[in-house]
Parts: C-alpha cells; sequence; structure tokens
C-alpha cells in the first residue's frame, strides 16, 4: 500500500525572502496531492518521485471527497488529478478543485485521451501528462512548470484586481475632491491638495468643496469620515454631493448640518461610524465668514506674515449624537483684509513624530505655518505638507489622509474693498 505521506515537507523560498534572510535563493521540494482511485498508478507515481524529487512530499487520496478533505487542512503546490475517478469523470473534476483550492493542477490522462488533457488544460489546468509516457525528468519538469504557471496567473490576478481598484480609486477622486464652483473672477483663490495615507496609499474618508452662490457668498466644507476604505469613501462622497446641494438650493445654518447628520445615519455601514466638518461662509465683502464646526479641529488664519490658530465654539461630530439632540452654533469671524484662511483634515498633524506617542499637533502644526508665513498661497501649502511629512518620515509617515484648503480673496476684490 503507498503510504498517504512520502518523504519531508518542502518550502518554496522566494528571491525576495531570501535576500531579506541574508541567504542565497533555493528552490525546495514542493508538497503534492495525488488524487487516484487506482493503486497501480499510484505506485508508479511514487516510483516517479522517488526518481526526480526524493524531498518531494507526495499525499496520496482516492477520490475527490477525499480530496476536499485534504485542501481544506493543508493547500499543496501541486495536485496530480486522475480524470476517471469514482466520484468524479473527466473534466469535472477539473472544475471542483479549482473550487476547492486555488492550486495548481496537472492531470493524468490515458494513451488515448491527449485530446482531453488539452481540453483540461483549456478549463484551467495547467499542464497535463499521458500515462506510460512520463519518465522521471518529465514529471518533475512538468510539476515544477506546473507551480510556477500557477504562480504567475496569481500574479497577473493579483496586478488586475490592483488596478481595479485603482480604477475605482479614481472614481472616488473625482467625487471627493472637486473642482471648486466659483463665478468669474470675483471669488477667492483656491488651492486644494489632497494626499492619501501612507498606511492604505489610496483614498479614505476625507473630502472638500468650494461653492460661490449667485449673491456672490463663498461656502467652503472639509470633512473626515472616520475609518478607511472604500465604504467610508463612498460615504465622504456622498456627504459633499449632499453639501453642495444643500447650497445650491439656499439651505444653511444648522439645517445644513442636521440634514447631512440624517444621510450619514442612513448611508452609514455601522453605528460607529461618524463624521467630523467644517463648514464655512465667506460673505462678498471679504471681511466677514460665518463658521459652523462639527467635532472638527481649527483653522489657520494668515494676515501678512502673522499665522493665528483659530478655533471657533462648536458641536458633536455628525453620527455621534443622531436622535437630533445635536447642536452646532454659528459663529461670526472677523477677516483682516486679504487675509488667507486654511481648512484641514487632523491627518496634517496627527503623524508621529517620536518613537513613542510624540505626535507634531496642533501647536506645532502652528508652529510649521508661522516659519513660513510670507510663503505666497500655493507654496504655504506645500511647504506645510511638505515639512509635516519630512517631520513623520522615519515613523510611518503621515499614516492618515491628509485634505487641505487655502482661501484667499484676489487682490482686486481687496482693491476695490479699500477703495
Amino acid at each position: 500500500m503507498l503510504p498517504t505521506q512520502h518523504g519531508l515537507a518542502g518550502v518554496r523560498v522566494s528571491p525576495d525572502t531570501a535576500t531579506a534572510q541574508g541567504a542565497p535563493w533555493t528552490w525546495q521540494e514542493p508538497t503534492v496531492l495525488l488524487i487516484e482511485d487506482d493503486e497501480a498508478d499510484a505506485l508508479l507515481v511514487e516510483e516517479l518521485v522517488a526518481d526526480c524529487s526524493p524531498g518531494m512530499r507526495l499525499t496520496w487520496v482516492r477520490s475527490l471527497a477525499e480530496a476536499r478533505a485534504a485542501l481544506a487542512a493543508e493547500t499543496p503546490d501541486c495536485v496530480l488529478l486522475d480524470l476517471h475517478l469514482t466520484d468524479s469523470h473527466g473534466l469535472e473534476g477539473v472544475a471542483r478543485v479549482r473550487r476547492y483550492a486555488d492550486v495548481a493542477v496537472v492531470v493524468l490522462t490515458g494513451l488515448a485521451e491527449e485530446r482531453t488533457g488539452l481540453a483540461a488544460v483549456a478549463a484551467g489546468a495547467q499542464d497535463y501528462l499521458v500515462k506510460g509516457r512520463v519518465d522521471a525528468e518529465l514529471f518533475g519538469r512538468a510539476v515544477r512548470y506546473a507551480i510556477q504557471r500557477k504562480l504567475a496567473e496569481q500574479a497577473a490576478a493579483a496586478l488586475q484586481a490592483g488596478q481595479l481598484r485603482a480604477e475605482e480609486n479614481r472614481r472616488l477622486e473625482r467625487g471627493l475632491l472637486p473642482t471648486p464652483l466659483l463665478r468669474g473672477t470675483t471669488g477667492p483663490e483656491v488651492v486644494a491638495r489632497y494626499l492619501p495615507g501612507r498606511e492604505q496609499a489610496l483614498l479614505g474618508g476625507d473630502f472638500y468643496d468650494v461653492v460661490q452662490t449667485a449673491d456672490g457668498r463663498v461656502h467652503v466644507l472639509v470633512g473626515d469620515v472616520s475609518g478607511h476604505g472604500p465604504d467610508e469613501a463612498a460615504l465622504g462622497v456622498g456627504l459633499r454631493i449632499a453639501w453642495r446641494t444643500l447650497v445650491v438650493s439656499g439651505a444653511t445654518g444648522a439645517r445644513q448640518l442636521s440634514t447631512l447628520e440624517e444621510i450619514l445615519v442612513a448611508e452609514r455601514t455601522g453605528e460607529q461610524i461618524f463624521a467630523t466638518l467644517t463648514s464655512l461662509e465667506l460673505l462678498p465683502d471679504g471681511r466677514s465668514a460665518r463658521v459652523m464646526r462639527a467635532g472638527h479641529p481649527g483653522m489657520l488664519l494668515r494676515s501678512g506674515d502673522r499665522v493665528d490658530w483659530v478655533e471657533v465654539p462648536g458641536g458633536p461630530a455628525l453620527g455621534l449624537l443622531p436622535d437630533g439632540t445635536a447642536h452646532w452654533p454659528v459663529a461670526d469671524l472677523t477677516l483682516p483684509a486679504g487675509a488667507g484662511v486654511v481648512l484641514f483634515t487632523d491627518g496634517l498633524f496627527e503623524g508621529r513624530t517620536g518613537p513613542g506617542r510624540e505626535r507634531l499637533g496642533e501647536q506645532g502644526l502652528l508652529e510649521l505655518a508661522r516659519s513660513i508665513a510670507t510663503l505666497p498661497s500655493e507654496a504655504f501649502v506645500d511647504e506645510l505638507i511638505g515639512r509635516a511629512e519630512a517631520l513623520a518620515e522615519d515613523y510611518g509617515g503621515l499614516a492618515d489622509d491628509v485634505a487641505v484648503l487655502h482661501l484667499r480673496w484676489h487682490r482686486q476684490t481687496e482693491v476695490n474693498e479699500e477703495s
């Protein structure tokens, strides 16, 4: 009787792993599952293994039912499949093995069934061998080539999945990061930046928007949905579009935030999901603003070579008190002539800057901003993000997404106001 296992377990070491371990790359013998109901044919396979790869670990089962249990316990590097079993016949066996495990498959056919072997390859097997025409060298090469073909298929599938995720990410990006809706040249100068967190390298739930209405007022939004992933990103897109719709339809003040909270509660995937945001309304005079803050950090106010941290009274993040008891006060803010307002998400200052729990923090961000206070708007934003990144570089980088909006009235508006 053929033993159920033959030889020692084999492990393949990839070049990358070997290099990382400081050892040369080597190929170690694979593990193979033989599905064969004929004992004589199984003994022939054992002899081929002994001749070509004594270290190969061979496990023998007599049916697909036994194979299913074996594959559930351990996935081998390769499956040798007889196409004529007591519980399977022909290409059905290939399909069932592929359902049980993502593994390389080499089918075993009779002398008069070479076309069936080709059909098995077309159905998903990596190779086929004709019984009675196999020597040890051909057998060993077929198993190794089948494993490598399967690895190549898996790599190609992973690449395709990555490309699909990238395409989906671009679609989300168009929703999260819109083009500001401004009217002519009377609106403010807008500089917007988005940086995905290093941990996921994809968009999360940060979002922003800028809309100028027919009365000349400029409405600004910066928000952050808790968590990371496509669900959070999609929720961020929904909140941003809903906010833009509310602004265009004339909804302002607390009604705006209460409606957004209703949408968040209805669309979120779990009760633990919430969103912070700041909604800013710049009046046409360029000197006044109305601010609502829902659990979001403050903002930076630039005036000449001065930078200040401004944090108006606010209410809870959206979704924390979904029973209608939340209140978001509207704060009036007076802006110096020619002032720039910088809104951002907390990923900008939450990166680690030390080996412990040390973070840049709000005060650290303010000090960074003051050190570059005289830079023009675009350079200021890029330098602020760049320096925050540099401080966190040795400690994992900016792990969270970063959205930054810099708004400053055009000089023509300032001249008109002064005159």
